[in-house]
């Protein structure tokens, strides 16, 4: 059984240190606008005390959401980003069919060894292979599905590889108003609770009417708030 949060040595109360990690991982607000507009409720604290919860806490509640159950049936769509952080990096990602976020590594070489590195973390985390391995025209691509997934369809269509291209947008977003990230250490961490976040509160693409999407917000924050161990 997963221990209970630990807020002892914080004077803040809960909830209002889950309301902050929230805002900061689930919208495109700077450290600063997150502590202005817990101001505007009334909570005076500052944008380094954010910045201190977000490292703390938030791989803390991401570690107690519950992941989407891996499917046969499933298909990854992996690709890679230039990211840079003191020198160029690459941000090996990886989606399903849902555009769910699978695993995210970041790696300083685009080379065989480095794209077998994310199928192999995502078969151990999954726990079975997919139906279909989708991916750009990359060659490490080819000869790492060959040697870590040898019995799974391997698509390399650009056209195909939309779904992971178009999943890259948000967090591009999210990095231009970061102005970057400092190492490859803080784009890890980083990235790991953004996209677990954001696994959380989107619905997914089979889920789009009104109201569908509403009831869905309303258990994200549910799943939130108990992941965050503060009352509903």
């Amino acid at each position: 059984m997963t221990k209970p949060i630990s807020y002892k040595r914080d004077r803040y109360p809960p909830p209002i240190i889950a309301h902050a990690v929230w805002l900061y991982f689930r919208f495109s607000l700077s450290l600063r606008l997150v502590e202005e507009m817990l101001l505007e409720r009334g909570v005076v604290v500052s944008y380094a005390t954010v910045r201190r919860w977000a490292i703390k806490f938030g791989p803390e509640y991401t570690r107690r959401i519950k992941r989407k159950r891996p499917s046969r049936h499933d298909i990854w769509h992996l690709d890679e980003v230039v990211s840079i952080a003191g020198q160029k990096h690459w941000l090996w990602r990886a989606v399903d069919q849902d555009g769910y976020v699978l695993d995210e590594i970041v790696q300083t070489r685009r080379d065989t060894e480095a794209a077998k590195r994310l199928p192999k973390r995502l078969l151990k985390k999954q726990g079975c292979p997919p139906r279909r391995m989708s991916a750009d025209k990359l060659v490490s691509y080819t000869a790492a599905r060959r040697q870590i997934l040898p019995r799974t369809e391997h698509r390399s269509r650009m056209s195909l590889n939309n779904r992971a291209e178009n999943s890259h947008l948000p967090l591009r977003r999210r990095e231009r108003a970061m102005q970057g990230f400092r190492s490859p250490r803080k784009l890890q961490s980083f990235t790991s609770v953004f996209s677990a976040v954001r696994n959380l509160f989107v619905p997914l693409r089979c889920r789009r009417s009104a109201l569908a999407t509403h009831l869905h917000r309303l258990a994200a924050m549910a799943e939130w708030k108990s992941a965050a161990c503060v009352p509903a």
